[in-house]
This record gives C-alpha cells, sequence and structure tokens, in this order.
C-alpha cells in the first residue's frame, strides 16, 4: 500500500510512537508523562477525524474504525483527567473493536485472491513488533511488581515498538496496488 494514499498515516503514527512513550514515562513516575500522554491521544482523535473526513468512499468498516478511535482516545483522555466514570467509554472499545475485528481483522494481511500478500521481511518485522509489545508489557509489569531488570526490558520493549514504528514512517512503500479504504488501525 502507497503512503500517498493514506492521508496523516506518518503524523499518527508519530503521535503513537509518543503515546507509548508518555505511557513509559508515567509507569516510571517521570514528570510531564500526563501532559504527553494528553496530547498524544488529542493528537491521534484529530489527525484521524481529518483523516476520516478527507475519505471520499466511507464504508461501514471505516465508520466502525472512526467510532473506535473516538472512543479509545476519549477514554484515554477522560482517563488523564480522572474522570471516574469511563466505562461508557471502555465498553464501547470493546464493541467497536470486536465489529471491527470482525468484519476487517485479519483480511487485512490477505489479499484479494486470498493468498497471504506480506513478504517474509515484512512477516519478520511484524514478528519482532509482537515480541516488542509483549516485551513491553512484561516489563511494566515487572515495574509494578518492583522486580529486577524491570528498567532495562521496559526500555528494550519501547526501543523495539517505537524502531518498528518509525520505520514505517521512514521507508519508502513497495507496493503499487492500494485500496484506499483498506486502512489499517495501529492501536
Amino acid at each position: 500500500m502507497e503512503n500517498s494514499k493514506k492521508a496523516f498515516r506518518n503524523p499518527i503514527r508519530a503521535a503513537i510512537a509518543t503515546l507509548l512513550i508518555g505511557l513509559v514515562m508515567q509507569i516510571l513516575h517521570w514528570p510531564y508523562s500526563e501532559g504527553i500522554i494528553f496530547i498524544s491521544f488529542a493528537a491521534i482523535l484529530v489527525l484521524y477525524a481529518m483523516r476520516f473526513a478527507r475519505k471520499e468512499e466511507k464504508k461501514t468498516v471505516d465508520l466502525i474504525k472512526m467510532v473506535l478511535v473516538l472512543f479509545w482516545t476519549t477514554n484515554g483522555l477522560l482517563t488523564i483527567l480522572d474522570f471516574t466514570h469511563t466505562l461508557f467509554f471502555q465498553i464501547g472499545t470493546a464493541f467497536t473493536f470486536i465489529a471491527w475485528f470482525a468484519m476487517e481483522g485479519t483480511s487485512y494481511f490477505m489479499s484479494k485472491d486470498g493468498d497471504i500478500k506480506n513478504s517474509t521481511a515484512e512477516i519478520v518485522w511484524n514478528f519482532v513488533m509482537v515480541i516488542g509489545v509483549i516485551t513491553l508489557i512484561c516489563g511494566g509489569l515487572m515495574h509494578l511488581l518492583s522486580w529486577t531488570y524491570s528498567i532495562p526490558t521496559l526500555t528494550l520493549g519501547l526501543t523495539i515498538v517505537t524502531s518498528y514504528i518509525l520505520k514505517d514512517i521512514f521507508t519508502a512503500p513497495k507496493r503499487k496496488e492500494d485500496d484506499v479504504n483498506n486502512e489499517e488501525l495501529f492501536l
């Protein structure tokens, strides 16, 4: 898929990378983490709304993704503001995620002929992303439990996930085919 046909793809990815950094800063109890998280959630919401508005043909799955981002970011913003009643937004996020996954989840990785469209390098990078997310989660849990080596584990996970996002931002696309409405969510 070409980057040029997906509006605001790189700024959204940069906002997600900043959100991850802010979350790690919050786990480590560093100053200004809540501000970074708040600005990141707000940027994701605004950029994705602008991306949705620029689409010429809006399908049902596009609307579901927009509502998913709306619920998810609103929940994040209200949580940072210590709003106590965020259960509605959490339930909305869960239901819209299930709806998106049922409609498009695994089909994104398939071509129109039913063949897997990812190259071996992309599959390896996706595997690295999964390892990075697992490492990030484990590092966060280890830090909450005050275990040894939690900070290096957390830092390794953050480095892997951030490098994955930055790799996608700075690498040129190799595929020529593109379906404007077949956009990934990256959440």
